[in-house]
C-alpha cells in the first residue's frame, strides 16, 4: 500500500487543507498513516499551546543543530543527486552549432517540497522541545494544563457497563480523552461532538488504538451547543457518517 505522502500528513495535522474522500478513505485503511497524522496533530497542538506563553526557556543548542543538519540535508539532496547521475564530459566530434534549443530548467518544486517539510518538521521538534522544558516548573513539578470543560464518559445502549472514560477540553483548544475497557471491534473507533437538540455532530478525529488521545478542536467550536462527546464503532466502509453505534457517551460542563 502506497502511503500519504508526509508533508500532505503535515498539512492536513495543520489544518491548511481539508480531509477529502480519498484521504479519508486510505487513512481509515492504513493504520500507519493515521498513527503519523495523529502525532503530528498532536504536536501541531502543542505549538498552539504555547501562544500565550511567555518567557519560555530557550532550547537546548543540540536541538538547533540537529534542525540545521536536516535543512542543509535537505538543500544538497537534489544537487549531489544530480552530480551522481551526471555523465562525464565527451568532446564535439565535429564543430559546435549554437542553434540548438535551450535546454529545459528543472523545477524546483519537489526540492522545496521536501525542504518545506523537513523544515516543518524540524520545527515542530522544536516546539516539543521547548514545551517539554517549559511544562516543568522551577520545582520540577509537572504543570497542569488548563480545563475549560470536562465530561465523565459512561457505556452507551449495549456497551458492557466496565466501558468508561473521560474528556477534558484543554485551554489550549484540544479534547484529551482517557477510555477504558472498550469492546474491541473489527472497524475502529471515532470521537465525535453532538449537538443534542438538533442531533448533529461532526467527528474531531480517529481515538486510534491507545486508551489516551489529544485531539485539536475546530477554532471557535460552540461547546454551549456541541456539548456531547461520543466515541463511537466505525467500520472501513468508506462511509464518513456515523454508524450509530455509539459505545460512550457524555455531557461536558464548565
Amino acid at each position: 500500500m502506497q502511503h500519504l505522502e508526509h508533508d500532505r500528513l503535515v498539512f492536513l495535522a495543520l489544518g491548511e487543507s481539508e480531509v477529502d474522500t480519498s484521504d479519508r478513505t486510505h487513512l481509515d485503511a492504513c493504520p500507519h498513516c493515521r498513527a503519523e497524522l495523529e502525532s503530528l496533530r498532536h504536536v501541531a497542538g502543542l505549538g498552539a499551546a504555547t501562544q500565550g506563553l511567555r518567557d519560555l526557556p530557550d532550547p537546548p543548542e543540540h536541538l538547533w543543530q540537529g534542525i540545521m543538519t536536516e535543512i542543509t540535508a535537505a538543500k544538497e539532496l537534489p544537487r549531489l543527486t544530480a552530480d551522481r547521475h551526471r555523465p562525464d564530459p565527451v568532446e564535439p566530434a565535429g564543430p559546435v552549432t549554437t542553434d540548438a534549443p535551450p535546454a529545459p530548467r528543472r523545477s524546483r518544486r519537489g526540492r522545496w517540497s521536501r525542504l518545506a517539510t523537513t523544515a516543518v518538521t524540524a520545527v515542530a521538534a522544536a516546539t516539543v522541545g521547548v514545551v517539554g522544558t517549559a511544562a516543568v516548573l522551577r520545582d520540577g513539578t509537572p504543570a497542569e494544563p488548563t480545563v475549560v470543560a470536562s465530561a465523565p464518559l459512561a457505556a452507551y445502549g449495549s456497551t458492557p457497563p466496565a466501558a468508561r472514560g473521560d474528556a477534558r477540553v484543554l485551554g489550549s483548544g484540544e479534547l484529551h480523552l482517557h477510555v477504558a475497557n472498550l469492546p474491541a471491534v473489527p472497524g475502529y473507533y471515532e470521537v465525535w461532538l453532538i449537538n443534542p437538540q438538533s442531533m448533529e455532530m461532526f467527528s474531531v478525529g480517529v481515538l486510534g488504538d491507545g486508551a489516551d488521545v489529544l485531539l485539536p478542536l475546530p477554532p471557535n467550536v460552540d461547546l454551549g451547543q456541541y456539548s456531547v462527546v461520543d466515541v463511537s464503532a466505525e467500520a472501513f466502509d468508506n462511509n464518513t457518517a456515523h454508524s450509530g453505534d455509539s459505545l460512550l457517551r457524555g455531557s461536558l460542563t464548565g
